[in-house]
Parts: C-alpha cells; structure tokens; sequence
C-alpha cells in the first residue's frame, strides 16, 4: 500500500482510507438510514457497531496496509477507538473524525463551530468517547450558508482550528462542503486546512475543472469519497451488462487514483472480501444514466457561493 504525507503535519496516510459506516441487510448505511435526528445527536450509541464482521473488516485492511480511517457518527467514532484497542495496527493509525451535531445542515449555518470555546469542547467529548489523546485530522464540513451569513465565517473557522493545534487537540484540519467549489476554496483561501475531503466519482467529478488544481497549487491534499455511488455504480453497471461488481469496485478506484491532483480514495466496505478486486471494460462511463448524473453535478459544483 503506498502512503504520502499530509503537509507540514509530517503525517503519513495510506493511499486508501477505511470509512467507518455499517451496513444493514438492504445495503443502506445503519444508523443514518435507521434514525437519522438520533444518528447526528451527541452521545448517542446504536447498538450493535464494532462487531465480529466490523473487526474482520480491519483485519483485511490491516493485511493489505491500510493504516488510515475516516468514522462520521458517534456510534462509528466509539466503535473504532474501541476496535484499535481490541486489534491494535501494525503501525501508528491514523484517524479522521469530525464534530457531531455541527457539520453541514445538522446546524444552520454552522454557527456553533465558531461559536467560542463550542468546537473545542466537541473535540475534548470525542476524545473521551474514542479513548485517544488527539484527533489527527478533523474534518470540518459546511454549506454555503455559513459564508453567506457571514463573510468571515472562513477566518473564524481558521482561527478556531489553530488555536486547536496550538493546544495540542488536533493535527490539522480538513475543509468539507456538499456546497460545490466555491465554499472549498473560500476555506482552503485561509491556509488552515492540510486536505479536502469531496464527494468524486465517475459521475462526479466537476472538481477536476477548478477545485482539484487549486487544491494542489496550494498543497492541500485531496480526499475522495462516493466512489462507488452509494451502490448506484453496481446498479448501473449491471445496467450495462457488467454483473462483476468486485470489478466495477476495482474500476471506479483505478479511475479514482488516475485522476490529477493526488485524489486519495476513501472507501466505506461492508465485507472483507470486498478487498478482492479483478478488472472491468469501462463501457460503463458512456451508460446514459452516467453521462445524466456527471451533468447534472457538474452544475450544481460550479454554482457561485450567494447563488440558489
């Protein structure tokens, strides 16, 4: 497994990160899709997370060297500080997280991440819940409103995040958006952000025009999620005659990986034996349902920060 190192932080990350998300029996993620208001709340635990299939799921990455890992939720975030002591890697781990209850449309305008002393107290909490002693990336999501309601919102956040690593709580920081290139950009503008972390797939992938350049330019770190489509690639591809979804898997993260500005996948696998991968015919990127969907991402990622 290659690694690379995230800026000035000095830390080194695989080139595939493991996502934290369960599954249930119908394929949609636990949690999210069982209780949404309960899955976003601080403190609360679904029960269930960090099971015998889960641990064997770290055990496969571990053999393959994936030694980088992404949790969302706080049934993830207990789930996989409690699994790294049960399974400790064979190296030092590297774990992304973020605030819960404060990213994106969870709170309007995202006001309680610059609200004083609001995101350091999230920060101590999860490291209570996830037993470690800093967090090494914090993945700090928000919408354009944040900006629209505030034009300094950006050097707020930036603020906030040094004073963080000044105190030792976080390494770096990672700007997040479901609000295009224009909200990226006016965080990464700062300077306070060591990596990016963006919905990118065969069918969407509206930020190689601006956001992926700039990104590098800058030396911000570009990490890529939704590889798979949420499953809608499997769905397509078998549309198109290809029913080899290991395959499709392997495809979608060889199209991934060849793309410019050092995208770096995170991958959200259900089962071990997903890991496997053969090879696909990329006819899938002509399906019609392809070629609608990169369209109409492609315009919503370019839409101006103020636009509707």
């Amino acid at each position: 497994m290659d690694h690379f190192t995230l800026g000035a932080s000095g830390m080194r990350l695989s080139r595939i990160v493991l996502g934290g998300h369960e599954y249930l029996p119908d394929g949609r993620s636990r949690a999210f899709n069982e209780d949404l208001r309960l899955a976003v709340t601080p403190g609360h635990l679904f029960p269930g997370f960090g099971g015998p299939l889960r641990r064997s799921v770290l055990e496969r990455a571990y053999a393959l060297g994936i030694d980088s890992f992404d949790v969302t939720m706080d049934s993830e975030k207990e789930a996989l500080g409690r699994n790294l002591r049960e399974l400790p890697p064979p190296g030092a781990a590297v774990v992304q997280t973020r605030p819960e209850g404060m990213v994106y449309g969870y709170d309007p305008g995202n006001r309680r991440m610059v609200a004083p002393g609001q995101l350091r107290d999230e920060v101590l909490r999860i490291l209570a819940l996830m037993g470690r002693e800093r967090i090494d990336i914090l993945n700090l999501g928000i919408l354009k409103d944040a900006i629209e309601q505030d034009r300094a919102f950006p050097a707020k956040l930036a603020q906030a995040v040094r004073a963080l690593q000044q105190e030792g709580l976080i390494r770096c920081a990672a700007a997040d958006s479901f609000s295009g290139a224009a909200t990226y950009l006016a965080l990464l503008e700062t300077g306070a952000f060591a990596s990016l972390n963006l919905n990118f797939n065969l069918a969407d992938d509206g930020a190689l025009e601006r956001l992926i350049p700039a990104a590098r330019a800058m030396g911000v770190r570009v990490v890529v999620r939704e590889v798979f489509m949420k499953g809608e690639l499997f769905r397509i591809a078998a549309a198109a005659g290809i029913d080899d979804r290991a395959a499709v898997a392997r495809a979608a993260i060889r199209w991934t990986l060849a793309q410019p500005g050092g995208c770096v996948p995170r991958a959200a696998w259900g089962r071990p034996n997903v890991f496997y991968f053969t090879t696909v015919k990329a006819r899938k990127r002509t399906h019609p349902k392809l070629q609608q969907a990169r369209e109409r991402n492609r315009l919503a990622f370019a839409q101006p920060i103020g636009a509707a």
